[in-house]
């Protein structure tokens, strides 16, 4: 299982609405993310300076983000979401994530 890290930056004015939006994330998106592999799935949020990290296991990245980018309620997710993130430069938020170096795991 590949476990993957990675980072993206939040606008500082939308914290709170983002994190209400992910209290109620849509029943067909959490159903794609399994399907597609997104497993033990976290996001963490530094409020100090809006940085977002994310975490989740999946048995092949490419596969999971492939998979992901073929359902139709993705689309409409990552369109929603667009507006909550900085220095996207025309991606969507699911592809302008910084995957960060896994330095350490203790299993």
């Amino acid at each position: 299982m590949e476990r993957v890290g990675f980072r993206l930056k939040l606008r500082k004015e939308k914290l709170d609405e983002y994190v209400l939006h992910h209290q109620n994330v849509w029943p067909e998106m959490l159903e794609a993310l399994s399907e597609t592999g997104w497993h033990n799935y976290s996001l963490f949020l530094d409020r100090s300076d809006a940085t977002l990290i994310g975490y989740f296991e999946t048995p092949d990245l490419q596969k999971a983000l492939d998979g992901m980018a073929a359902k139709d309620v993705n689309e409409r997710w990552q369109a929603f979401m667009a507006e909550y993130f900085e220095s996207l430069e025309g991606r969507r938020p699911d592809e302008g994530f910084l995957k960060l170096e896994n330095v350490f795991y203790l299993k």
